[in-house]
């Protein structure tokens, strides 16, 4: 049955090569600082199970120990220059969408019919992992079709993939780390807390009022911790699950389909988010360090409104 430990193993070898080109790169003043970083990360992916969660969490201090003290560098990898880039993009026009197109495509599909393709009586895919498997198999299929119509080469794409992690650096981790620190804030008991704030503060008897309590906490939450993933876990404990599900009989699905819209609508407002707000102010040379946050806000308030409503509207049956 395929499931998490393939894509650990396609996502390990990846960060694995990287790793290597990294250290390769001799026009990179701290390519060994690059290299131990991500070759850590891939250590995670190939033998976190084998390394126990003491041996997880000193991994990760090894890495925050690299980034922040030693600090990652931008390398020169193999790949095309920008006058090259301008020659295919006019050759290749509106084709160059496809190969990234397909990914969100071949996910899209692998979780609706993944979990119907039985082989000997059983399922070929894990059922309660097939949105994941059916991710790592989009990138695959994207860069199957990008290595056939742009003729290009594996090392091509590992080197492609190693300059983008150069620009972002650690910032990258960002999503993960903050999800896990989500689940250790959940398991710390902060839902309760939560919860039990919300109880005093939220009139018992109003629907509105506990939903509104619910978006505008996870786009809130959200803002402060930086990623909706770490959001998610602690205002569901604390709200989704006790009162619009439990005590209004709310839907679940729909409550967190929507409340996990209503984080990522607080993603779109905070410099937290360094990854998604600040990485692109710096790729793109913006003197205004909160360019995109300033141009994303009315976008984010009003997605944030469109959501409440939304959520009152379907999630009680």
């Amino acid at each position: 049955m395929i499931g998490l430990p393939a894509v650990y193993l396609f996502a390990g070898l990846v960060f694995g090569a990287i790793a290597i080109l990294s250290a390769l790169d001799r026009a990179n003043p701290k390519r060994w600082a690059n290299a131990a970083f991500w070759g850590l990360f891939a250590t995670s992916f190939l033998f976190g199970d084998y390394l126990g969660d003491f041996g997880n969490g000193a991994l990760v201090l090894a890495m925050v120990a690299i980034a922040g003290v030693v600090g990652l560098g931008i390398g020169r990898p193999a790949t095309t220059s920008q006058d090259e880039r301008r020659i295919l993009a006019r050759r290749h026009g509106n084709t160059l969408f496809a190969a990234a197109l397909s990914i969100p495509a071949v996910t899209l599909i692998g979780a609706f019919t993944f979990p119907r393709i039985m082989i000997g009586g059983g399922p070929l895919f894990d059922p309660a992992q097939t949105t994941l498997v059916a991710l790592a198999t989009g990138v695959l299929v994207a860069i199957a079709l990008a290595l056939v119509l742009f003729r290009e080469t594996v090392p091509a794409a590992l080197q492609e993939g190693r300059h983008l992690l150069d620009l972002l650096g650690w910032a990258a981790l960002l999503p993960q780390m903050l999800a896990a620190l989500g689940a250790v804030f959940a398991l710390a008991g902060l839902g309760t807390a939560v919860g039990d704030l919300a109880a005093q503060a939220i009139p018992s008897d109003s629907r509105f009022a506990v939903v509104v309590a619910y978006t505008f906490g996870m786009a809130i939450f959200t803002a402060m911790m930086g990623n909706a993933f770490a959001a998610f876990p602690v205002m569901t404990a604390g709200i989704g699950l006790p009162l619009i599900v439990m005590k209004f009989g709310g839907d679940p699905v729909v409550m967190a389909a929507i409340g996990m819209l209503s984080g990522f609508s607080g993603t779109l407002m905070t410099p937290m988010a360094a990854n998604f707000n600040l990485v692109p102010v710096a790729l793109l040379n913006i003197q205004d360090r909160y360019a995109v946050i300033k141009a994303q806000l009315p976008t984010a308030l009003i997605l944030l409104i469109v959501n409440t409503v939304l959520m009152y509207v379907f999630v009680f049956p």
